[in-house]
């Protein structure tokens, strides 16, 4: 009867989500309609009233996870962060949890968070609508036995990319990349012969598209260290009721200008240094969740 109970508790609170989510969904998508017209003005205070939108439904979803869900969420580091700044946020990712404590302890302290989304899914019904109008940045990558067959078209996804991300020059920005590409386990970290803890090694595909596509907008690197002291949960047993206890540190880090101005496709000596940096990075992460860890014994 307990699991009964557990998870129609689960059902009641997806159910309460979902609502929200569609309640402001519609204004999005109908929004996004006359942001079809080629006026300017009149897309940049589109854009405005839709990034209203978007932070209104994650703050109702944070309230509803403050009073119908167990969790306990603290974090630092966040007193000097501007709305009217352009930022890259990169974390490590343990669970699907970990975007709604982003969502959480940076709604309405930054702009709107943003994932950069593969150029097909504009066609998913509803969503990919939804998504171009909150202007997420999509992106269109070749695989590497097309441009075999098609090498003209070397460096033309990293175009579209960078024109994807023009619009975000009049307004402030947040992107964010999970530098691992996928959620970290033990068995993956073993799988992959990690050389960190806590961590799987470090991608750097994407942080080179975002810093080759809007790397010299950005006015700082968000650095986000998350850590589970009791274990990473997953979103569905959140949902459902269980304890979850979450830690976040941000540290805000300058934009390095190397990292702005190599080309990563075509620069071994460029894919070596940002190597180096994410390598760094990843080793100084490793160090502070063991210690992040450790205080919460």
């Amino acid at each position: 009867m307990s699991a009964f109970l557990r998870n129609f508790r689960g059902v009641l609170f997806f159910a309460a989500m979902s609502v929200n989510t569609i309640f402001w969904f519609i204004p999005i998508i109908a929004l996004a309609l006359p942001k079809l017209l080629p006026i300017a003005p009149l897309r940049r205070l589109l854009s405005k009233v839709l990034m209203f939108c978007g932070d209104s439904w994650v703050a109702v979803n944070s309230w509803l996870f403050r009073h119908f869900a167990s969790i306990d969420w603290q974090s630092t580091g966040t007193e000097k962060l501007s709305r009217n700044n352009w930022y890259l946020v990169v974390a490590n990712h343990q669970t699907w949890v970990d975007i709604v404590v982003l969502q959480h302890i940076f709604n309405r302290r930054i702009p709107f968070l943003k994932f950069f989304i593969k150029q097909q899914l504009i066609w998913f019904p509803l969503l990919g609508l939804a998504w171009w109008a909150l202007d997420m940045p999509f992106m269109k990558r070749h695989s590497p036995s097309y441009l075999a067959k098609h090498p003209e078209k070397k460096g033309k996804d990293l175009e579209t990319t960078r024109k994807a991300c023009e619009k975000f020059r009049d307004t402030p920005t947040s992107v964010i990349n999970f530098i691992e590409g996928t959620r970290f386990s033990e068995h993956k970290r073993i799988a992959r012969n990690s050389p960190y803890k806590h961590l799987l090694a470090p991608r750097a595909g994407g942080l080179a598209i975002a810093m080759s596509s809007m790397g010299e907008l950005f006015d700082a690197i968000l650095d986000v260290t998350l850590i589970y002291p009791q274990g990473a949960k997953k979103f569905w047993a959140l949902c459902c009721g269980e304890h979850v206890k979450v830690r976040a540190e941000i540290r805000v880090l300058p934009v390095d200008p190397q990292l702005v101005a190599g080309d990563y496709q075509n620069d071994r000596e460029f894919r070596r240094y940002m190597h180096r940096w994410l390598n760094d990075l990843w080793v100084e992460k490793d160090k502070r969740m063991d210690e992040m860890l450790a205080e919460q014994d």
